[in-house]
């Protein structure tokens, strides 16, 4: 490398040639202090300004640095995304929400990766790396090590899809309870009797809402209440797989099958073409979350709509007002936000068929 002998620090040609807020704000005609309303997500700005604004930006590929944020009065923030999850499905969803809205409130997402009992360890990598608060999605937002370590930092938490979460921390999540009642109640209406039902994971606190729902429905419709028609699942495909197993293995198998996730109905419709049973003719299958799995299996799945990434948009949104609160040392409330689901019908289910079932 030639030596030009020029004492000019590296990167200051292009931090020289970078458009200003000024550059901006003359490229779309308005005032430097209105960028910086936009830039700061303000609402005194028109609808009509601010998208001039918007424009402006990405064709000059502006990007305001921290320096100029706070000179502007805005402020930075570091938000941290803890996962175990064994779901893609689940998890991209998921992230996908946080990206969003975190892109819209000045928020950078951190994104953690632990395996089962390296939490602790996680958190702390986390919080050296100076988050301001944590997005928890499931498992871990039932986790108590996790809980207490975060309630002993006093570190902001949004627990995401827990059925329990502490009174001290903010949490997300649809009625998991009711949300399966509906479903096994729609299961009983199309004239199914015995209704298979695969849990979830143990240490979910929404495993044990949708088992209950399943109940609940099960006993107000007088179906069929054997015990052996509930086989253990813990979300995952193989565990699908291995319950579909069990419940079409019993001597009067049901006639339908819910599973508490899509990755396991999925796993139980593959094991009904394997026996060749026709779904959903021979046999019913539904599932939850309405993952993107549910609409790429055939034949596409009946199930309930939990709305994953806007769970996440809201909870970064939480996540953020809690923060603030406590920068501007007012007082921290900690709300449970229920998210509304739907049951969609597509093709897995129907009324179950009166004719002896095909052979294995």
């Amino acid at each position: 490398m030639v030596n030009t002998g020029t004492t000019e620090p590296r990167g200051s040609r292009r931090q020289r040639n970078a458009p200003t807020i000024s550059d901006v704000a003359a490229h779309a005609g308005v005032s430097p202090m209105t960028v910086s309303r936009v830039i700061n997500r303000e609402g005194s700005v028109r609808e009509a300004t601010r998208l001039r604004v918007e424009a402006a930006i990405a064709a000059l590929h502006y990007a305001p640095s921290a320096a100029a944020r706070m000179l502007a009065g805005g402020e930075d923030f570091r938000l941290g995304v803890l996962h175990t999850t064994t779901s893609l499905f689940y998890f991209s969803e998921f992230l996908v929400g946080c990206l969003d809205r975190a892109s819209r409130q000045n928020a950078q997402i951190v994104v953690e990766q632990c395996a089962e009992g390296a939490e602790v360890a996680a958190i702390e990598h986390l919080l050296q790396g100076r988050v301001d608060g944590l997005l928890l999605p499931p498992p871990l937002g039932d986790a108590a090590s996790v809980l207490a370590l975060l309630r002993e930092r006093d570190v902001p938490v949004v627990a995401v899809s827990t059925g329990r979460a502490p009174d001290w921390a903010l949490s997300v999540s649809i009625d998991d309870r009711k949300a399966a009642y509906e479903m096994t109640r729609h299961l009983g209406a199309l004239g199914h009797h015995r209704i298979g039902f695969i849990t979830g994971a143990a240490n979910q606190s929404a495993s044990g809402e949708r088992l209950a729902g399943y109940r609940a429905a099960v006993a107000d419709l007088a179906l069929d209440g054997d015990e052996d028609l509930i086989a253990p699942g813990s979300f995952g495909y193989r565990s699908g797989l291995d319950a579909a197993e069990r419940l079409l293995d019993l001597s009067d198998a049901p006639t339908a099958i819910f599973a508490s996730n899509d990755d396991m109905a999925a796993a139980a419709i593959a094991i009904a073409h394997r026996r060749h049973l026709d779904v959903p003719g021979d046999l019913t299958v539904c599932g939850f979350d309405d993952s993107a799995l549910a609409t790429t299996v055939w034949p596409e799945l009946t199930t309930i709509r939990q709305p994953v990434s806007d769970m996440a948009r809201t909870a970064v949104d939480l996540l953020m007002r809690d923060i603030r609160q406590r920068r501007g040392g007012g007082a921290e409330d900690h709300p449970h936000v229920l998210v509304d689901h739907a049951l969609i019908r597509r093709q897995s289910d129907a009324v179950p068929r009166r004719r002896p079932r095909l052979s294995r």
